[in-house]
């Protein structure tokens, strides 16, 4: 009983939900009122051109064949002729107004999709498959599209149609019209029935295919290391039972589309041998005319068509509300890095940053740092060592918030970064990471990312700076040069090159390096270091190295170990304390002088 309470709660809690999302869809139509208007009156000539094919049968059998009206054979070519011909131009404007429509929705949706993605915080993306985002933004969005432009013309004009030649049915033969007429409450319920199969089918589908990108994008970045462990057999393996759950899914959509349909041409049979045993009747006993009769067997033949036709509309529906449902989830979605009204703009110049008591936990739970309180001035450099795991990437990430803490306060010139515009924070950093991320266009761009408007001179500045100049005037077109996604067409040493002018161009008075030289080879990372020492000069600077060998004249080292400040000096107090820090060197030593 308490299982049946609770679910009934749920669906209370759960229904005005949708229904809400549906209501935030049809508003985004209804935003093009214009455009639908033409559209439904394109869809009304449509309409009425089939409506007016079975109305003018009676004229034709009767004063042409039976009369033998010859005004009226003249006449009739004309209009059959006009007929198509309205037909045409209202078939040309419902598809024009209402694929303008789907396609400006398609937009838009995309468009609030990927700003409210990028608008995130870093837990979201930790949390997501880069490739299920990838497929709500274009297959989901797809499914409204086709929902809005072909199931939406199909409703508006299938209403007009059966609206159009119940009033003929009713007009030739009322009697014989509620006969024609009774299975069409009864075909209400297959529709619905199978609908909501098709829906419940399309979504999972829809999840399913999410999987699949994703696992896609995943083998295709990760595609050397396939290759290098001859993995292509397992992964290809990996794929086929994916594709095969997706067809087991659509399976079931398509049957349950399928089934609607013999049900609805039973039914249809049944109010058709009602008609034709009433009304030929009536002809035979002389209460109606052959041409009465063909007229509203006319009318009743099409009328079943669009009929039929709802159920797969319908189907179509329930498909874009699963997708509609999909999207609206990550529109739903709400930052936990937010900016507080009458946040203020970080100004230039050199800042101290500090944290006081700072803990920060995931959603899991899991404790990744506790009672981190330490200053560091303008042009100090800290650096952060310490074995993978300890947290040192997880403590500069609070800086730019990219996380927020969830004990304590992180402190830019004793103002709480949370009182600051997330855009003038962040313009006052600039980040290195471990792994070089770069775009696919020229290397002029991928320098300039941070300042676009920069001056070809202060992007070669950088360039030499960071002692990326030389290989960059050897490309085929130099700085014009696209470097392919990912950089995927330089070397490691040369992308990380490439990142660190970024950086240098970006003139940020914080800088936060992340294993900034881990990918350079021994003769690369001393120039690059020159380079960096100069850059850090009246900066702050955070350092998290491997090599210890790289952040010995650091004004500060901090020891990051189980998430808290296991030690911290300068380098020659750290090695006089004989502790951890004293370990790490000795082992690093040991291994170089091997």
């Amino acid at each position: 009983m308490v299982g049946v309470f609770r679910k009934a709660n749920m669906s209370k809690l759960v229904l005005p939900k949708i229904r809400k999302r549906h209501k935030r869809l049809l508003a985004e139509v209804k935003a093009h009122w214009g455009r639908l208007a033409l559209a439904m009156m394109s869809s009304f000539l449509m309409a009425a051109t089939q409506v007016s094919i079975a109305y003018l049968i009676k004229n034709v059998i009767d004063d042409i064949f039976v009369k033998k009206d010859e005004e009226m054979l003249a006449l009739m070519p004309f209009v059959v002729v006009g007929i198509f011909l309205v037909r045409g131009i209202g078939y040309l404007g419902q598809e024009y107004f209402i694929g303008s429509v789907g396609q400006r929705i398609i937009r838009n949706l995309r468009d609030a999709l990927y700003q409210r993605i990028m608008g995130l915080d870093l837990s979201f993306f930790q949390a997501e498959r880069t490739g299920g985002l990838m497929s709500r933004i274009t297959w989901d969005t797809f499914i409204i599209r086709d929902m809005v432009s072909r199931s939406v013309t199909g409703l508006v004009r299938d209403f007009f149609t059966i609206v159009g030649l119940i009033g003929v049915v009713f007009y030739r033969d009322a009697t014989m019209a509620l006969y024609a007429v009774v299975i069409l409450p009864i075909a209400y319920y297959p529709v619905m029935y199978f609908g909501k199969k098709v829906r419940k089918a399309s979504s999972a589908s829809q999840d399913a295919m999410s999987d699949l990108s994703a696992f896609l994008q995943e083998t295709f970045s990760g595609v050397k290391i396939v290759k290098a462990f001859c993995a292509e057999a397992h992964e290809t393996e990996k794929f086929k039972n994916k594709t095969e759950r997706i067809f087991r899914l659509e399976l079931k959509a398509v049957l349950a589309r399928s089934l609607s349909s013999p049900i609805m041409e039973a039914l249809a049979g049944v109010g058709i041998a009602l008609v034709v045993g009433y009304g030929g009747f009536q002809v035979i006993v002389g209460k109606s005319t052959p041409g009465t009769f063909f007229s509203f067997m006319a009318a009743v033949l099409m009328l079943y068509d669009p009929v039929k036709k709802l159920s797969y509309t319908n189907n179509s529906i329930q498909e874009g509300l699963a997708a509609t449902d999909r999207i609206f989830d990550l529109l739903e979605t709400e930052t936990r890095v937010s900016e507080k009204d009458g946040a203020k703009v970080l100004p230039k110049g050199p800042h101290a940053v500090s944290f006081h008591d700072v803990g920060f936990s995931y959603d899991t739970g899991e404790k990744v740092l506790s009672g981190i309180s330490l200053s560091v001035n303008p042009g100090e450099v800290t650096a952060l060592v310490g074995a993978s795991g300890g947290g040192k990437t997880t403590l500069v990430n609070l800086i730019p918030r990219f996380f927020d803490v969830t004990e304590g306060q992180v402190l830019i010139d004793g103002c709480d970064i949370k009182d600051f515009t997330i855009k003038s924070l962040r313009r006052r950093m600039a980040v290195v990471t471990q792994e070089p991320i770069l775009f696919n266009d020229t290397v002029a761009c991928n320098i300039a990312y941070g300042r676009p408007d920069a001056s070809r001179e202060d992007i070669e500045a950088a360039a030499k700076a960071a002692f990326a100049h030389d290989f960059v005037a050897e490309l085929p077109k130099g700085y014009d040069s696209v470097i392919g996604e990912l950089g995927n067409r330089l070397s490691g040493g040369e992308k990380q090159r490439l990142a660190i002018a970024r950086a240098i161009l970006a003139d940020a008075p914080i800088l936060i390096l992340d294993e900034a030289t881990a990918s350079l080879d021994t003769q690369s990372e001393r120039l690059v270091q020159k380079a960096l020492e100069n850059l850090m000069e009246g900066r702050t600077v955070f350092v998290i190295a491997h090599r210890l060998s790289t952040i010995r004249h650091a004004n500060r080292i901090l020891v990051v170990s189980g998430g808290r400040i296991a030690e911290e000096g300068s380098h020659e107090e750290l090695i006089a304390q004989n502790g951890a820090y004293r370990k790490l060197h000795d082992l690093q030593f040991t291994e170089e002088t091997r």
